[in-house]
């Protein structure tokens, strides 16, 4: 029962002390869950990433939910979730309750704005982390700076892209990369 209370406590303080959405919680629920916790493995973290990427939801959430599951199955992604979820909810609860037009008040609107700024470096710093500790193939690297290239040119021109069209592109080409792979696998497998 007492890592059901660790679960929700963990989530709840990540949701309560971390701004920016799903993307900036990452490096901040790796940091707990990985190097802290030693709940799941980095390789763990990697995939929950990529998941929670491609399912519908929050990332958070899904990354919450994810390692609730695997820590304690059905109730711990339950509570994890819980966690993460609560102070978020709560805290837009209040502001929808209180203040109308929160966003008119200066002092909100210059908060959100140095908000802003540490949320794209909890975001680069996920990043870094992520392609730091990256297999050392060339393939998952190569998608990585491919994609990047692709979404800096597309956000830098305006043109009309969608993400999830790169990402369809990506598990393409990676599909192809594997049964191209595991195909020579097998060849290689059957001569010897």
């Amino acid at each position: 029962m007492s890592l059901v209370f660790e679960l929700f406590f963990t989530f709840l303080k990540i949701g309560l002390f971390t701004f920016g959405g799903g993307y900036a919680m990452i490096s901040v629920i790796e940091r707990i869950c990985v190097e802290e916790k030693g709940w799941i493995s980095h390789e763990d973290m990697m995939d929950v990433v990529v998941l929670a990427e491609s399912t519908p939801g929050p990332i958070a959430i899904n990354c919450a939910t994810y390692v609730g599951y695997r820590k304690k199955g059905l109730s711990g992604a339950g509570i994890a979730t819980l966690g993460i979820v609560l102070p978020s909810f709560c805290i837009i609860y209040l502001i929808s309750f209180f203040l109308d037009n929160y966003l008119e008040i200066a002092w909100i609107a210059h908060a959100f704005q140095g908000i802003k700024l540490a949320v794209g470096i909890l975001i680069v710093d996920a990043a870094h982390t992520m392609l730091r500790k990256m297999n050392r193939n060339w393939l998952p690297r190569t998608i990585f700076c491919v994609s990047f290239t692709a979404m800096l040119l597309i956000d830098l021109f305006a043109w009309k892209f969608s993400v999830i069209g790169m990402m369809l592109i990506a598990a393409a080409f990676s599909l192809i990369v594997f049964l191209t792979q595991s195909g020579t696998k097998q060849k290689e497998g059957g001569v010897v």
